[in-house]
């Protein structure tokens, strides 16, 4: 099984351009695809649609969510058309099988305002030290962030070359490895300018490299410690608060609220799909209704 699942996580991540945590995502569930085989005493090439549907069903009465399922469902097809071309599998057994329909589920937005207090919030303001470098790289993780609608990894997988500070755009490497430029603002170059300044020198060393963003011990910064910095720079008080991908759902519907063409949003969040943008359009009808039965007399 180790052997097959190396082999399977190669695939995902060099010809199928997966990202890290897709690949995790992904052999973990045929891992478990193959120890729910074997504890009925089915061999791998023995797999059939049955077994596939009984694993899923397993997973549904334990309680997963459909998001789960339909993740284990696109799990076990990419595996068993992977696994024919192998000659793992004599036939593609999951061809037929269907994921369930999900609920489509409207992220949580802050609204412009909201979003300006974390990013204030993000500088931490209660230290003595307003050149604290640590206070002023979270501020830029916020403000980039929110500014370009990147996402997390993108974010912190930003090179110093990939800043281009006459045009204030940064190059990401996004999903399946495509490139894209991603505008951001005033207030970003700002907080830009002071982190290269005062920032950056203070925590580089030698292991920073070309990293933009790095950690206190001066290496690249990790996904889960800019997490944190948004999940305190958006909590309100309640010990509720949004991470990264919040910002990014923010930042796109205050782009659609302002004018923006859904096209154009779609360029700058590399949305393979227009459908996954029109989703922000749902979101921006929901707070015009809201406003609406607010404000109008006759709502």
């Amino acid at each position: 099984m180790a052997d097959v699942l190396s082999a399977f996580a190669d695939h995902l991540r060099h010809e199928k351009a997966r990202s890290d945590h897709t690949v995790r995502a992904y052999t973990g569930d045929v891992r478990g695809l193959i120890s729910f085989a074997g504890a009925r005493g089915v061999e791998l090439a023995d797999i059939d649609l049955a077994l596939l549907r009984a694993w899923l069903a397993e997973h549904t009465r334990r309680g997963a969510a459909r998001t789960s399922i339909a993740r284990r469902v696109s799990s076990a097809k990419t595996f068993c058309a992977w696994a024919v071309r192998e000659e793992i599998l004599a036939t593609d057994v999951a061809a037929r099988l269907q994921a369930p329909k999900s609920h489509r589920v409207l992220p949580h937005v802050l609204d412009p305002e909201a979003a300006a207090a974390a990013v204030d919030a993000a500088a931490r303001p209660e230290l003595s030290d307003p050149t604290d470098p640590v206070a002023l790289r979270d501020r830029l993780i916020v403000e980039l962030l929110y500014s370009c609608g990147i996402r997390v990894g993108e974010l912190c997988g930003l090179d110093l070359g990939e800043v281009d500070r006459d045009r204030r755009v940064v190059r990401v490497i996004g999903k399946g490895d495509k490139q894209r430029s991603a505008p951001y603002g005033g207030p970003a170059e700002k907080a830009l300018t002071a982190w290269l300044r005062s920032g950056r020198p203070a925590l580089a060393t030698a292991e920073s490299g070309e990293a933009l963003l790095v950690g206190v011990k001066g290496r690249r910064l990790d996904q889960r410690m800019a997490r944190s910095v948004v999940h305190r720079a958006t909590d309100d008080g309640d010990g509720s608060s949004i991470g990264p991908h919040g910002l990014r759902h923010s930042a796109a519907t205050h782009l659609l609220e302002g004018g923006a063409d859904l096209r154009v949003v779609q360029e700058l969040l590399g949305h393979s799909s227009l459908a996954t943008t029109q989703l922000y359009t749902h979101v921006s009808v929901e707070r015009l209704r809201a406003v609406h039965d607010q404000a109008h007399p006759r709502a």
